[in-house]
């Protein structure tokens, strides 16, 4: 885990390693390795900061290996779409 942060997620949730991908004054990423209701998955959490306070704005879950080679391979095909001007 990273120096001193702690996750704004729910109690329910044990996180067991993150990685914080982006983090500024108003907006918090993370890519969450999380354990709840005892199976493991891996989040991506969007947060936004209002009022001093952390709130979820966006959480996507990655349960299995299979729907992660899904994803990884949708990503391969669009990552070269971010280097060409439309």
């Amino acid at each position: 885990m990273e120096d001193n942060e702690t996750l704004p997620v729910s109690p329910s949730i044990k996180v067991v390693d993150f990685r914080t991908t982006s983090k500024g004054a108003g907006w918090w990423s993370a890519v969450v390795l999380q354990e709840s209701y005892g199976r493991r998955q891996i989040s991506l959490y969007l947060w936004q900061r209002k009022k001093g306070q952390w709130k979820r704005k966006q959480k996507f879950t990655i349960q299995t290996s299979k729907k992660w080679e899904k994803v990884d391979s949708a990503m391969k095909e669009l990552i070269p779409g971010l280097l060409k001007s439309s």
